[in-house]
């Protein structure tokens, strides 16, 4: 990789730093945090292997890192969704399962669950589950606008078919077969919830 030029000093740490992040998430979307070394980051980014260690104190920090970074794209991927769902209670909550099941299709999914299987992960973990909570907020958001009185609660519950089905793709199901029964359960689901309003009333 050539070397980076910037304007400033800073700006080049900057863009050096970012490198860094890019390299160890392409090593965490292949699947295997224990790829993610200090070596290999600094070999696929054209820096020496002591140079990581000017941006990132160790291994935890750096992975913590990929994920705190990645957390805002997969949330604002999904109100991306949700904002073209409409107002349709069953339209938005399939936008938001569709879109979470698409990055696990995409593998995005791969970096916050290879981060949470690392030799770090107490620290780690931590980040990925904030990521996770991260994902439900603009579902939470909707269904309080629909009327929903505990829509934390339903969010979370709604999320458990979600996640079976994250497990199901990664055992090599189907993603259309999947993906269709994991969407038409949730909204059924939702229409069990009486006090939500329907979009055809």
């Amino acid at each position: 990789m050539p070397k980076i030029h910037a304007a400033t000093v800073a700006d080049h740490r900057s863009r050096q730093r970012a490198a860094l992040l890019d390299a160890a998430r392409a090593l965490l979307a292949e699947g295997d945090a224990s790829k993610v070394t200090f070596a290999e980051v600094a070999r696929r980014t054209g820096l020496a292997r002591n140079s990581v260690y000017k941006y990132f104190p160790d291994r935890a920090h750096l992975l913590t890192e990929v994920v705190r970074e990645a957390a805002p794209h997969w949330t604002e991927r999904i109100r991306t969704a949700l904002a073209a769902a409409g107002d349709s209670p069953e339209d938005r909550v399939a936008a938001h399962v569709t879109a979470q099941l698409e990055m696990v299709r995409d593998g995005e999914h791969r970096i916050a669950r290879a981060t949470a299987d690392a030799q770090d992960a107490a620290a780690l973990r931590a980040g990925a589950e904030a990521a996770h909570r991260a994902l439900l907020d603009p579902l939470v958001g909707a269904l309080a606008e629909l009327g929903d009185e505990a829509p934390l609660m339903t969010a979370r519950l709604l999320q458990g078919f979600v996640n079976a089905a994250t497990t199901a793709l990664e055992s090599g199901a189907d993603y259309a077969a999947v993906a269709d029964r994991t969407v038409r359960l949730t909204v059924a689901a939702l229409r069990g919830l009486a006090p939500l309003p329907r979009a055809d009333r």
